[in-house]
C-alpha cells in the first residue's frame, strides 16, 4: 500500500493534500454542535449531484413531455420514486443547513477579518445554490413550477430600458416556452452544478488558508508551541472527520424520516400544484415561490412599485455580502457581545422566519402590512448592527432618532389615500413594530449600562 501511495506522491501530491486539508489541518478544539452544518451541506451537494445524475436518464427537456417523463420515473422506472424524493427532499434540506450555517457565521462572527474573502465566497456559493434551485423548479413543468418562473422572470421587465431584452433572453422567447425549458435543463444540469462545485472548493481552501473560526472568536493561530501546533487547535482528522459522523447519521435519520413519511413536506417542499402539468391558460388562485425563496418574495411584495420591489429583493440579498464592513466590532462572537446586540440577532432570526411565513401566504391587508413592517425590520438590522460597532462610544439616541425617522420616511412614501379603513388600521398599529425594535436595540443599551456592556474576550478558547 505504501509503495502505491509514494508512486501517486511522485505524480500527485495526494498525501501533501491529505496532510494540509485534514491529517494536519489544526481546527479550535471547541467545535460545537452549530459547526456540522458545513460538512453537512457538501453531504447534500453529493446527494443531489448523484440523484441529479440518475434523474437526467429519464427526464425529457420538452414541453410535451417533462411532464409526464416525471411522472414515469415516479411510476414505472424501478426505485424513480426514490431517487426523485431525495432529490426533492435534498433541495429543501440543503437550504435548511445551509441558512442555519450563514446564522452560525453570523452569531460567530465568522464574516470578521481574517475571514472577509471566506464569507464573499459563501455568499457566491448562496447565489449560484439559488439560481440552481430556480432553474431546478421548472423542470418538472407542473402548475407551480410554470406559474412561479413565470412571476419571477417578469420581474426582469421592471429594469429600466432593457427589461425587456433580459426576460426575452432568459426566457429564450417571448413567452415561456420549449427553449426556456430547454436553457434551463441545461444550466441546472450542466454549468451552475460546475460553479457551484468549483466555489465550494475555493471556499474550503480559502477558509483552510486563514482557518475556522470558533464559539469563542479566538484566533488559535496566535498561540503556538515550540512546532509551530496552535495549542488550541487539534487535527481536524481524526477527532472532527469522526464526530461529523455523528452529525450525518443524525442528518440522514431525518432526512429519510422525511422521505418516506412526508415527501411532500406539508405542501412546503413539493406544492400540490406541482401535481397538475402546466397550463398557461389557468392560473393558480395563489402563486408563490418555493419557501426558500419566500423572505425575499416578501420583500418583493411589500413594496407597492414593481420596479422598487424588484430593487429591494435583490438589495435584501446583497446587503449580505457588505456585512463585514457593517459591523466593525473587534469581538467576534455573539458570547461576549452586548445584550443589546443579542437581542438584535434575535429579532432578526424573528422577522427572517416572519418574512419566510409571509411568502407563502395568500396577500391580505394584516399579512401585506406585516410583512412591509418585517422588511422595514430586516434593513433596519444591517444599520443597527452598525451602531453596535462601538457601544462604549456610540451616539444611541441620534441613531434611534435617525432610523425611526427613516421607518417614518419609507411609510409616508407608500402612503396612500385610498388606503381602506382596515388597511389605514394595521398601517398605524404595527409601526409598533419597528419602534419597539430601535427602542430594544438602541434605547435599551442607553438607559440600562448593563445591557451595553461587553465581556472580555479570552486569549484561548474555553470550550
Amino acid at each position: 500500500m505504501s509503495g502505491l501511495v509514494n508512486w501517486i506522491d511522485a505524480r500527485f501530491p495526494l498525501t501533501k493534500v491529505w496532510n494540509e486539508h485534514l491529517a494536519e489541518y489544526y481546527a479550535p478544539k471547541n467545535f460545537n454542535s452549530w459547526y456540522f452544518f458545513g460538512s453537512l451541506a457538501m453531504l447534500v451537494l453529493v446527494i443531489q449531484i448523484v440523484t441529479g445524475i440518475f434523474l437526467t436518464m429519464h427526464y425529457k427537456p420538452d414541453t410535451a413531455l417533462a411532464f409526464t417523463s416525471v411522472e414515469y420515473i415516479m411510476r414505472d422506472v424501478p426505485g424513480g420514486w426514490f431517487i426523485r424524493y431525495m432529490h426533492s427532499t435534498g433541495a429543501s434540506m440543503f437550504f435548511i443547513v445551509v441558512y442555519l450555517h450563514m446564522f452560525r457565521g453570523l452569531i460567530y462572527g465568522s464574516f470578521k477579518g481574517p475571514r472577509e474573502l471566506v464569507w464573499l465566497i459563501g455568499m457566491a456559493i448562496y447565489l449560484a445554490l439559488m439560481a440552481e434551485a430556480f432553474m431546478g423548479y421548472l423542470l418538472p413543468w407542473g402548475q407551480m413550477s410554470f406559474w412561479g418562473a413565470q412571476v419571477i422572470i417578469n420581474l426582469f421587465n421592471t429594469i429600466p430600458y432593457i427589461g425587456d431584452v433580459v426576460s426575452t433572453t432568459i426566457r429564450g422567447d417571448f413567452v415561456i416556452s420549449d427553449p426556456t425549458l430547454n436553457r434551463f435543463f441545461a444550466f441546472h444540469v450542466i454549468a451552475v452544478p460546475l460553479i457551484l462545485v468549483g466555489l465550494v472548493f475555493v471556499h474550503i481552501v480559502a477558509l483552510h488558508v486563514v482557518g475556522s473560526n470558533n464559539p469563542d472568536g479566538v484566533e488559535i493561530k496566535k498561540l503556538k508551541d515550540e512546532n509551530g501546533i496552535p495549542l488550541d487547535g487539534i487535527n481536524f482528522h481524526p477527532y472532527y472527520s469522526v464526530k461529523d459522523i455523528m452529525g450525518v447519521v443524525v442528518f440522514l435519520m431525518v432526512f429519510f424520516a422525511i422521505l418516506f413519511f412526508i415527501p411532500e413536506g406539508g405542501g412546503y417542499f413539493l406544492e400540490h400544484a406541482n401535481f397538475e402539468p402546466a397550463n398557461p391558460l389557468k392560473t393558480p388562485p395563489h402563486i408563490a415561490p418555493v419557501w426558500y425563496f419566500t423572505p425575499f418574495y416578501t420583500v418583493l411584495r411589500a413594496v407597492p412599485d414593481p420596479w422598487y420591489g424588484t430593487l429591494a429583493m435583490f438589495s435584501a440579498i446583497a446587503v449580505l455580502f457588505i456585512l463585514p464592513w457593517l459591523d466593525k466590532n473587534p469581538i467576534k462572537s455573539i458570547r461576549y457581545r452586548n445584550t443589546a446586540h443579542k437581542i438584535n440577532i434575535v429579532f432578526f432570526a424573528v422577522f427572517f422566519l416572519t418574512l419566510g411565513y409571509l411568502g407563502v401566504m395568500p396577500v391580505t391587508d394584516f399579512f401585506r402590512e406585516l410583512g412591509t413592517r418585517a422588511t422595514q425590520i430586516y434593513f433596519l438590522f444591517f444599520l443597527v448592527t452598525m451602531a453596535h460597532s462601538n457601544p462604549a462610544k456610540a451616539k444611541y439616541i441620534l441613531w434611534f432618532i435617525g432610523l425611526f425617522a427613516l421607518v417614518l420616511f419609507t411609510d409616508w412614501l407608500r402612503w396612500n389615500d385610498s388606503f381602506t379603513g382596515p388597511q389605514r388600521h394595521y398601517f398605524w398599529v404595527m409601526l409598533a413594530l419597528p419602534a419597539i425594535y430601535l427602542a430594544s436595540t438602541l434605547l435599551l443599551p442607553m438607559f440600562v449600562s448593563r445591557c451595553n456592556a461587553e465581556k472580555v474576550v479570552p486569549e484561548r478558547v474555553t470550550g
